[in-house]
């Protein structure tokens, strides 16, 4: 039988390890032969969104169409799976609004550990004023209010978290049996 399609969305600050989660995750859903791609915040800037800057206007665009992809892609039976900051509450709401199985995923991780972490270095040149409107430093980012799923990689491994985000999946009927 032929899976339901839905949607993954990732959320959290730059080096909260969304894009390491969703890997993991897209590992253990592929086993299952389920159709999986993935929308990395990344990736999409170089291919989807390339030219937008990082202003909120340019920012809500982006996500907006990360959110289309993820649209058309579960309307058509496919897991999309989105790892993208998208720092702004009301734009991850109205994505969700337009998508019949979102998960929200938020990965939660306290400002001081993606500081230590720093694995690109741009908190460091954000804090110093190199980088303008960096999500946490000198750009808001507002946590989820209700979302399905809260991974906390500062107290959890990935495979801990990834095992939270399937059983969340699981008792929600979108895996196979």
């Amino acid at each position: 039988m032929e899976h339901k399609g839905f949607t993954l969305w990732f959320t959290g600050l730059s080096g909260a390890g969304k894009s390491t989660l969703a890997e993991y995750v897209v590992k253990q859903l592929r086993e299952k032969n389920m159709k999986v791609e993935v929308l990395d915040g990344d990736v999409v800037r170089t291919n989807l969104s390339k030219g937008l800057g990082f202003s909120k206007e340019d920012r809500d665009i982006n996500i907006y169409r990360i959110g289309w992809v993820c649209e058309v892609l579960s309307r058509n039976n496919v897991v999309a799976v989105a790892a993208a900051i998208s720092p702004y509450r009301e734009v991850r709401d109205n994505v969700r609004k337009k998508i019949e199985n979102f998960v929200e995923i938020y990965v939660e991780v306290p400002i001081e550990e993606v500081i230590s972490r720093d694995v690109k270095g741009l908190y460091k040149k954000a804090l110093a004023g190199e980088i303008k409107n960096f999500t946490g430093i000198s750009d808001p980012y507002e946590a989820p209010e209700n979302p399905e799923v809260v991974c906390n990689t500062a107290e959890e491994t990935i495979e801990e978290s990834g095992q939270k985000i399937l059983a969340y999946l699981d008792k929600a009927g979108l895996l196979p049996s």
